[in-house]
């Protein structure tokens, strides 16, 4: 101990007398250090850390897998029928439960408010084996049929804010979409729910899904929108319990082989709702992890060219102490010491960093209809990667030096002095270093820029409709007690009213918009087809409801053919609307207008085809889709699309006044319609994002990299560059002496960085819409910045060399 304390006080006056190089130290391990403890704070949260219910480990997600058509798909939902199946066959399981998300109203009139919340089976608590803070939860003997158990559990944050933490709030009622509904118990304050993106209210049997969603699928077994989460047994691997469902699985294609062909399961982590989002978040995340670990690898080069300059600028002083008797241990020890000592108050000063940003991550709501957050904290071990980091980079480039150490001669080095600068033909481990650092920046500032002109792009394409100029108002009328026979009134009222605003040219209605949170798809097969398995299908298509003048009102340009009309209602002929894509698969050849196609055993006739647009991705291929009329199937869930010439707060105001008019206790979610595209912008803005802020701190490292070795440059040199001047050198020669070297080094790593950039780019195209190198702007902006970062690096070391005074050097010496 009393070592290391005569340790750290000399380590404490060495950084005191070189407070820059301190400074500079502390600031590059900062935000390599920053950069991956947010990056891994994120990692930590959504993949890494398992949901708080006891023995997580045995718990996992039900995908379905099989085919749809001739495309092989999987999805994470499956049907109540099926689920009850594999829930009482299965011999790996304690237990099985299903679940899915939905949206209601809560509330008494005058007083409703929107809420998210969880319908699960009545063995979901029991499932998870979670214990309540307040009352009890429901089980599965509470359930004994449809709209059975009219009860509710509240999510603590649920019952705190809405409820003022009311300890007696057990046994009350409270009204959900007009219905009482008895409140058992409180979940406790860790317990979100089992999915990690969704914060929800509270939970509700889903024995009661006909009062909260106006129709019972309990029997019908090719309504897929049920998630299955379930508990294996002591003692059996995910191999088996999968090996065990897919047996099952055998058995129910057999029984079932219009709705389970080719059914297959397979099991992923819960929480990121199966594969769906679980492989998406997992790459990407894997994608910023990997360029975190680059900006950190950045760091550690500008550090390795800081402590291997310092120790050839401390040769001279370690030399002497060794001609007075200090051990090399004894050195080693004390740089070691140093480095060590400057790493951990720079990975602290990261870490505080990464926590502030962690912060108003959690915060962030990136869609204002939908209860997305994204619970992210620096818990212990975020911290410990944080620490091991810092100390690992500490000693690593504290023991930079030791080489050196036990390699020189004291007597010599004493006598000849530091050595200079050489001529600059030789390779060192600081030229290296900063080649590495130059290639790394360049490489994320051109992913950056190539992201960048790829989102700029994506908000400036067709997409099929037009969201700019359009307005949306969102909400259920079930909220408020309506039902889907008694809806349509109150929507084409509402649609009527809006029309005569000023500034509305257009009003359309549709259960769900392109490109939104949830979009249904169906398979649709040939004309005069009477066996609807999967494998007989023409398409599986996307399905939207709509009214007449939604295509008007979204802009959606009619090729051929009509829209619909009011009387397209149920008492007409079945008929629909599709788009281009529909029409090439399901009728190869000839025209698709007049022609007939077959859906959920109807025969539906063809009045008109839209443009091809985008319906669920950016960068997906070219889609089916059919628009069928609303009039014909009513529901209360209501998406007005309102095209204006007239500003959007000025109509939004004047949807709301006419909607408040026609119903005042009517909670609903009015805005822009490119705002609530940023859910299907989600991955390519995250990604700009993160390359965007990933290449700025490349940069940073990089100005200070080049800066570092332009100034020791011109330090090293000055008493040659003195001569140069007094022997009649010009401006031109004596730059070209001191930056030389790193104009060279900064040229070639730019160049190398540049077409690894390009490469990498290509990835960027399956998550950023249009993302290409090949594109002269982001061609011109990289060399553009890497020209300014090399102007900014070395225009002090430039300025200091052309100001050299022969005189005075020759007078010092």
């Amino acid at each position: 101990m009393h070592t290391l304390r005569n340790d750290l006080r000399y380590a404490l006056r060495q950084l005191g007398k070189s407070p820059g190089f301190a400074l500079t130290v502390i600031l590059t391990l900062a935000l390599g250090v920053g950069a991956n403890a947010v990056v891994f704070s994120v990692l930590n949260a959504l993949v890494l850390r398992p949901l708080p219910v006891p023995g997580p480990q045995q718990v996992v997600f039900l995908n379905r897998t099989g085919n749809t058509g001739t495309m092989t798909n999987s999805s994470p939902s499956q049907s109540e029928p099926d689920y009850r199946d594999l829930r009482d066959r299965n011999h790996t399981f304690s237990s099985l439960a299903a679940y899915r998300l939905q949206r209601a109203g809560v509330g008494a009139t005058g007083a409703v408010q929107q809420s998210w919340f969880y319908e699960a089976s009545a063995n979901y608590f029991d499932m998870l084996r979670v214990q309540p803070v307040l009352g009890r939860f429901f089980h599965a003997s509470d359930a004994k049929g449809l709209n059975s158990a009219p009860y509710a559990v509240l999510a603590y944050a649920y019952w705190q804010q809405r409820l003022n933490g009311d300890p007696g709030i057990v046994g009350k009622t409270i009204e959900i979409n007009k219905h009482p509904f008895t409140v058992l118990g409180v979940a406790p304050a860790h317990f979100l729910g089992t999915e990690i993106f969704v914060v929800a209210d509270f939970w509700v049997p889903l024995v009661q899904e006909e009062q909260m969603e106006g129709y019972d699928s309990s029997e019908h077994r090719g309504d897929h929108s049920s998630w299955v989460i379930g508990r294996m047994r002591p003692g059996v691997t995910r191999a088996q319990a999968e090996a065990d469902l897919n047996t099952i699985a055998k058995g129910m294609q057999q029984q079932h082989p219009a709705e389970d062909e080719d059914l297959g399961l397979r099991l992923s982590r819960p929480g990121l709702v199966g594969d769906t989002l679980g492989r998406p978040v997992e790459a990407f995340l894997a994608g910023v992890m990997a360029l975190a670990a680059l900006v950190l690898l950045a760091a550690c080069a500008n550090l390795g060219s800081l402590f291997a300059a310092r120790a050839a600028d401390r040769a001279r002083e370690l030399a002497v102490r060794l001609a007075l008797g200090a051990s090399r241990r004894t050195l080693v020890s004390q740089l070691i010491t140093e480095a060590v000592l400057v790493s951990l108050v720079g990975g602290a000063l990261g870490l505080a960093g990464a926590n502030a940003l962690l912060q108003l991550l959690s915060r962030w709501r990136p869609s204002p209809g939908f209860p997305i957050q994204v619970m992210v904290n620096a818990d212990a071990r975020v911290c410990a990667v944080a620490l091991a980091l810092s100390v690992a980079c500490g000693i690593f480039f504290g023991l930079m030096p030791v080489r050196q150490i036990w390699r020189d001669n004291a007597y010599l080095v004493i006598k000849s002095g530091p050595s200079g600068a050489g001529s600059g033909r030789r390779w060192t481990l600081r030229d290296a270093l900063l080649v590495v650092q130059i290639v790394l920046c360049s490489v994320l500032v051109t992913s950056s820029l190539v992201a960048v002109r790829g989102l700029v792009r994506s908000l400036h394409t067709s997409y099929g409709f037009q969201p700019q100029g359009a307005i949306l108002a969102d909400f259920d009328l079930r909220m408020v007690g309506y039902r889907n026979d008694t809806s349509l009134p109150f929507q084409k009222g509402a649609m009527d009213a809006i029309a005569a605003l000023p500034g509305v040219t257009a009003v359309g209605l549709t259960d769900t918009v392109p490109l939104g949170i949830s979009t249904s798809d169906q398979n649709v097969y040939p004309d005069g087809t009477t066996d609807f398995r999967d494998s007989n299908a023409a398409a599986d298509a996307n399905r939207y409801y709509i009214s007449p003048g939604y295509l008007a009102a979204a802009a959606t340009r009619l090729v051929a053919g009509r829209d619909f009309t009011w009387h397209d209602d149920e008492h007409a002929p079945p008929v629909a609307v599709v788009n281009q894509t529909f029409a090439r698969k399901v009728f190869p050849i000839g025209d698709a207008v007049g022609r007939y196609f077959v859906r959920s055993a109807k025969r539906y006739q063809v009045i008109g085809v839209v443009e091809d647009g985008k319906y669920q991705t950016l960068t997906e291929d070219p889609m089916a889709s059919m628009f069928l009329s609303t009039a014909a199937s009513p529901d209360t869930h209501t998406m007005l699309v309102v095209r204006t010439q007239a500003g959007e707060a000025e109509t939004a105001a004047g949807i709301h006044k006419v909607l408040i008019g026609l119903d005042p206790s009517l909670p609903m979610t009015i805005g822009g319609w490119p705002e609530a595209m940023h859910m299907a912008l989600f991955p390519s803005i995250a990604a700009t994002a993160a390359l965007g802020v990933m290449g700025a701190l490349a940069a940073m490292l990089a100005v200070t990299g080049i800066f570092g070795m332009a100034s020791y440059a011109v330090s090293r040199r000055l008493r040659e560059l003195g001569l140069r001047v007094a022997l009649g050198a010009q401006k031109k020669e004596v730059l070209s002496a001191a930056l030389g070297r790193p104009a060279r080094l900064l040229l070639a790593g730019s160049i190398c960085g540049m077409v690894l950039g390009a490469m990498a780019s290509r990835l960027l195209a399956h998550i950023v819409y249009q993302a290409t190198s090949q594109d002269p702007v982001v061609l011109g902006g990289v060399i553009a910045s890497m020209v300014l970062l090399a102007l900014a690096a070395t225009w002090l070391p430039a300025r200091r060399a052309l100001r050299v005074d022969p005189a005075s050097l020759l007078r010092e010496e």
